[in-house]
């Protein structure tokens, strides 16, 4: 039997998440499961051996893609604190796409507890997304049948997505962090342990108790471009007035085009942010840069 593959091993969302369809352009998948243990040794074992027990069991999913047509559905999900079933599995035929319900394959319910979508300039966007399993895995054999996904071979280019940053914390943002290098948005849902004596089996049950999320973006301080559009940018002194203010601001991550990509289209997601952290540097023989880290000031909105 040939060896296995990455490419051959996936992970699926049964029911209502995408009736058993994998997650599209994925690159990477890491399955992990843990057994919390105890130390076991008495004063009746002789020697100096530990001897741990498991004494409750756990288990999360990550997996990297190429796929961000879907950062709305994402956020919502992990905004709406929605339970995901998974299933990770070998895949074959089209697109390696059809589970084929190996002995190793898993099934359970998770959360989407963390998830971060990157965008930065002149690269293909990603996302990273993580859930959190919050029941005990069965192997199933008869698993929904699979709802092919046709890949659409279509990249989205970081300097098409944009953050737009305003002044105070009631005019809509209109103008985009100028001469921008990177840009990302990390969003996660904490997690704690909610099982009780009354909790049959090893698995910890996991209930969300809070969310929060932050966007990060670095920019040239000065850009030597030639800016011919007529929608404005935000630079170092604007954002440095913005962490003196100490205030919440507007923000937007929009998809762009036009001249110097700043014309807004369609919204990916709105809200309010702190400034919590702005960041200059100026290395001898390279561009200077500026970094800056907002922190989610109350809930985001996806889209407008």
């Amino acid at each position: 039997m040939a060896t296995l593959k990455g490419q051959n091993l996936r992970i699926l969302t049964i029911g209502d998440q995408g009736a058993n369809q994998v997650i599209a352009m994925a690159t990477s998948c890491t399955i992990t499961l843990t057994g919390n243990t105890d130390e076991a040794q008495t004063k009746d074992d002789v020697g100096m051996a530990s001897k741990p027990e498991v004494i409750s069991k756990g288990w999360s999913v990550q997996v990297e893609s190429l796929d961000v047509t879907d950062v709305g559905a994402m956020l919502t999900a992990i905004k709406s604190m929605t339970k995901f079933l998974l299933c990770w599995d070998e895949v074959s035929t089209t697109d390696n796409q059809t589970a084929e319900t190996n002995t190793f394959s898993r099934t359970g319910e998770a959360y989407l507890a963390d998830a971060t979508f990157q965008f930065d300039n002149r690269t293909n966007s990603t996302k990273s997304v993580q859930f959190q399993g919050t029941s005990a895995l069965t192997h199933d054999t008869d698993l929904p049948a699979t709802t092919t996904i046709t890949p659409s071979n279509t990249y989205t280019k970081g300097q098409f997505v944009r953050l737009f940053l305003g002044s105070d914390n009631t005019a809509t943002p209109a103008t985009v962090v100028a001469a921008a290098l990177s840009l990302s948005l990390h969003v996660s849902l904490q997690l704690e342990d909610s099982t009780t004596k009354d909790t049959t089996g090893d698995y910890v049950v996991q209930e969300p108790v809070s969310l929060s999320y932050d966007i990060s973006t670095s920019a040239l301080v000065r850009s030597g471009e030639s800016v011919g559009s007529l929608v404005g940018g935000k630079g170092l002194s604007d954002l440095e007035t913005i962490y003196e203010n100490s205030t919440p601001v507007k923000w937007q991550i929009a998809n762009v085009s036009g001249t110097n990509n700043r014309t807004k289209g369609s919204v990916i997601a709105s809200g309010s942010c702190i400034l919590s952290q702005l960041t200059i540097n100026a290395a001898v023989k390279t561009n200077a840069t500026f970094e800056a880290q907002l922190n989610g000031y109350g809930e985001y909105t996806v889209g407008a």
